[in-house]
């Protein structure tokens, strides 16, 4: 949830109000009587799973449809999401957004983080859970065909083989010196994927995935190490969140590191890294042009959580 004043207490989204009532899942009694009056959330799969917003509203909300409006063959193909706290069940489906008054279509990306905590956590799981569906048309052993089951949350072969959602953990950590005030600095880089944009340059905070028997704290220490060559102390968790494009969990962290110690950049990775003031972000954050070697400073969007982190570290919540 957000205090809507700037101070996020969580990530942007890692926010939910639906009891998923996970012990339905296997009940297609209850699910077809569940379906008749359930809300539904509808995505354009083949628009990048994109949902209607509202646009007339404050702050922006999804357009959730009555199950009664949609064709019935959608029944069968419907993933169950949860109830809500006043007992009504949602469910996602995949189709063809239709036209509606004053909404618009819109993706998680742009809109995660204006969301309410209802449709924040609605949108989050529903895409991350269709994700993992369009990647799992195989079983990953037998390899024959999956289908849905399980009310979308699970897949299984026609041998029985059944697999289950899997997200793959990572780690993001925003490296700082450790220092109070306006000269306190944090170390961002440039990934070497991102696309340029004239006159732009995106910062960014480190990251990378957590391989096999290794804990999310030693991924931080060898991510950094390999990326930037820095090495770094005080491993702080400062929370989580979905991140699904495709299906990735996003584990929160803090670090100090000395500032004095020679960047050595991995330059598959990183296309340039450096220390910026805490001035200098806090003008980047008022929306004010901050130079980077000719390029104005770009922070990273403001769904994802390497915001979160960077405005953590800029409030002092180290």
């Amino acid at each position: 949830m957000s205090d809507r004043s700037g101070g996020e207490v969580n990530p942007p989204l890692a926010r939910s109000t639906l009891d998923r009532a996970a012990h339905r899942r296997a009940d297609p009694e209850w699910l077809a009587q569940a379906w008749a009056g359930a809300r539904v959330l509808v995505l354009d799969v083949e628009a990048g799973g994109r949902a209607l917003v509202r646009t007339d509203t404050p702050v922006p909300a999804l357009v959730l449809t009555e199950a009664d409006d949609l064709p019935p063959a959608l029944a069968t193909e419907a993933m169950f999401l949860g109830v809500e706290p006043d007992g009504v069940p949602v469910f996602c489906v995949h189709t063809a957004l239709a036209a509606v008054p004053d909404t618009r279509p819109a993706h998680l990306r742009e809109v995660g983080h204006l969301l309410g905590d209802r449709d924040a956590g609605l949108f989050t799981t529903a895409l991350a859970l269709t994700n993992w569906h369009l990647r799992h048309l195989y079983h990953p052993v037998t390899g024959e065909p999956t289908r849905a089951d399980e009310a979308g949350w699970s897949r299984v072969d026609a041998r029985g083989e059944r697999v289950w959602p899997r997200t793959d953990p990572a780690m993001i950590v925003l490296v700082h010196d450790g220092v109070d005030g306006i000269d306190g600095r944090c170390l961002l880089g440039n990934n070497a994927t991102w696309p340029s944009a004239e006159g732009k340059r995106r910062f960014s905070c480190l990251a990378g995935y957590v391989e096999p028997g290794e804990s999310a704290e030693a991924t931080v220490l060898r991510e950094v190490h390999e990326e930037v060559g820095v090495p770094v102390a005080d491993v702080a968790y400062a929370g989580s969140q979905a991140w699904p494009f495709p299906g990735s969990l996003m584990l929160g962290f803090l670090a100090v590191a000395d500032p004095e110690h020679p960047l050595r950049v991995d330059p598959a990775e990183i296309a340039q890294a450096r220390w910026f003031t805490r001035q200098e972000i806090g003008v980047a954050l008022a929306g004010r042009p901050v130079d980077v070697d000719g390029a104005r400073l770009l922070l990273p969007p403001p769904s994802s959580i390497a915001l979160f982190l960077i405005h953590r570290w800029f409030d002092g919540h180290c």
